[in-house]
């Protein structure tokens, strides 16, 4: 596994590619208490960039390009917290967004389980440690915590792609595409505090 860590942005010259994995780390999950700390992303060979971000002003041009641009497609897990967050911190819309954890509960109907870890231990058959879900991110990242901000994005090309068969053959693969467009909605209710079910009775 490559990891590399980048200080405040991307760097100028880094190509990564029109397909990305995109996951994201934080102080805890309250947006406006909770600060955004890292991004990491994956081009799906084995490689993490993380980038720990300047919380002083949140400067991240390169990063922010690349959420933005409309040509490049990224793949998160739960992308509902994660674009919250870099939409509050960034300031910036993430364009072209892709979902694991959508398309497992769309394919997936014969199971209630739609982890991460679940899939990954599904269709990689690697069985990954969350040990450090709940662990400081704030400050000076160990070895350890590298190595598990780069296990949530290294695997999810392959899982997307598993995911995308499944969806295709039980033709459920338009009504992905309808709830990823859907998607930025339920961030902008997030973020106006509709957190209920708009839809309930």
């Amino acid at each position: 596994m490559n990891i590399k860590l980048h200080k405040s942005d991307l760097p100028d010259d880094l190509d990564l590619g029109n397909l990305i994995a995109v996951d994201g780390e934080f102080m805890g999950l309250n947006i406006r208490r909770d600060p955004l700390c890292l991004i990491q992303i994956s081009t799906g060979n084995s490689d993490a960039h993380i980038i720990q971000l300047n919380r002083n002003d949140y400067k991240a041009p390169n990063l922010v390009k690349l959420l933005n641009d409309e040509k490049i497609a990224k793949i998160f897990h739960y992308g509902r917290a994660d674009l919250a967050f870099i939409k509050y911190y960034l300031k910036t819309d993430t364009n072209n967004i892709l979902d694991t954890k959508i398309a497992s509960k769309l394919s997936r109907s014969y199971s209630d389980n739609h982890s991460l870890k679940t899939l990954i231990k599904e269709f990689i058959h690697v069985d990954i440690s969350k040990q450090f879900q709940s662990s400081d991110f704030g400050g000076e990242l160990t070895q350890a915590q590298l190595k598990y901000c780069a296990n949530d994005v290294i695997y999810l090309h392959k899982i997307h792609d598993e995911l995308n068969k499944i969806l295709v053959r039980e033709k459920r693969i338009d009504l992905y595409k309808q709830c990823l467009k859907f998607l930025k909605t339920r961030v902008e209710l997030d973020l106006a505090f509709f957190k209920d079910d708009i839809w309930a009775h």
